[in-house]
């Protein structure tokens, strides 16, 4: 089963492309809820290239993993990955008035549809919050 989730992004697109694909960036956005962050982040982005990110609870309690390799790469436009036995497409698109980003991704099945949803909305919405803060410095 695939997830969809979407957000719009008031930046213009090649802010929002770097954004995504620095790993200083991702360190300041990859995350859920306050209680959690990424510790660490790598990027190779090239078709065949591989991208890593440790999420940890800020308790330090638990923490996991996230890396792949991509399989796809058009510039300012879409990322394709895969992620053990997952796939990832991310779509950037301008609009009048910034950038629609767009994430489908395999379900898993440890934990419930909705569950998944609601995690990667909640990152992908701190994405698009630390975009708008920074462009605005």
């Amino acid at each position: 089963m695939k997830i969809t989730v979407e957000t719009r992004v008031e930046a213009p697109l090649a802010h929002v492309w770097r954004c995504w694909t620095t790993p200083e960036d991702i360190m300041a956005w990859n995350a859920a809820s306050d209680d959690w962050h990424t510790t660490a982040a790598s990027v190779d982005l090239r078709e065949g290239g591989a991208f890593t990110s440790r999420m940890e609870a800020k308790d330090g309690s638990m923490g996991f993993d996230f890396a792949g390799t991509y399989t796809r790469v058009e510039p300012m436009r879409l990322i394709e990955a895969r992620f053990g036995d997952r796939d990832l497409s991310v779509e950037f698109k301008e609009t009048g008035t910034g950038v629609h980003v767009r994430e489908t991704f395999d379900a898993e099945n440890e934990y419930p549809e909705e569950m998944q949803r609601q995690g990667w909305q909640a990152i992908l919405d701190s994405f698009a919050r630390h975009v708008e803060a920074k462009r605005a410095r």
